[in-house]
């Protein structure tokens, strides 16, 4: 892809030296001079790399991060690292209800939430607004020391619209969701890691290593059962503790008719490797 491209998308095979074979995907949102904000054109091709890596049986593993800042011209203070730092505010300018609402005909955080395959937020620097909404979409946040999550919203008179308010409540409990989305304030991410928003916080010369070893590890994995290890744990999300025991229990039972339970238990019983086939 060109490097003028919103957003750009890395295959990586699971085994580095491997010329190809199911791996991993990188997608990289490339608008670094408005620190990897948000805009119709990002989204939209969000959307339609979501269509594709949900129907590319070579991907196991989706991951999200914003591009670097550019280097500043010698005398220039340069740009804070992003993951995204929200949406593209000029957007908003003279729309009224009835456009805002058409826009989320195209929504990319849902497109990311429905990724039946694991997905990744790689945070490094700001993640505001929409981008906390990128990366709450996600399955797993993993986030440098200077990260910062926020749902700033409140200070341009508007709150999350796209789940914020619904995930982040899910996430870390009623009170700190309410805060955060009340009052705007910025969470440093050894913050976001005690409340359990981050799943990790690295050095950032650690943080894509570290990211690419939990990716790899997820993407050893049978792919059939990972979909449907997300899809139930997904649905306590929404159901009543007791339907969403029966949920699992059903979903258990009949992962037993599959090639890659009898393949998983017999490379157990081997000490081998397993070698599955998504089925």
């Amino acid at each position: 892809m060109a490097d003028d491209e919103v957003l750009l998308i890395q295959k990586m095979p699971l085994i580095d030296d491997a010329e190809d074979g199911p791996g991993i995907v990188i997608w990289t949102v490339n608008r670094p001079d408005k620190l990897n904000a948000l805009n119709s054109e990002v989204n939209a091709a969000i959307i339609t790399a979501a269509a594709e890596a949900e129907k590319d049986d070579s991907i196991r593993v989706v991951i999200i991060r914003g591009s670097t800042p550019p280097v500043p011209a010698e005398g220039e203070r340069g740009k804070p690292p992003a993951f995204v730092a929200g949406a593209d505010i000029t957007e908003f300018v003279g729309v009224d209800s009835k456009k805002i609402r058409k826009s989320f005909k195209a929504d990319p955080w849902d497109a990311v939430w429905n990724i039946s395959k694991p997905t990744i937020a790689m945070v490094d620097g700001f993640a505001l607004g929409g981008g906390c909404e990128l990366a709450l979409s996600c399955d797993l946040r993993i986030a440098s020391t200077r990260s910062m999550f926020g749902t700033p919203e409140i200070n341009l008179g508007l709150i999350p619209g796209g789940g914020a308010t619904q995930r982040l409540a899910r996430l870390v409990g009623y009170g700190k969701a309410l805060e955060m989305v009340m009052s705007g304030e910025l969470m440093p991410a050894a913050e976001a890691h005690r409340v359990g928003l981050a799943n990790y916080v690295l050095p950032p010369e650690k943080l894509e290593e570290v990211t690419m070893t939990i990716a790899r590890n997820l993407a050893s994995k049978s792919p059939h059962t990972v979909r449907v290890a997300k899809r139930a744990v997904r649905a306590a999300l929404e159901k009543p503790l007791s339907e969403g025991v029966q949920y699992e229990r059903d979903e258990f039972c009949s992962l037993f008719d599959t090639e890659d339970k009898e393949i998983g238990v017999q490379a157990f019983l081997d000490r081998s490797d397993p070698e599955w086939t998504g089925r």
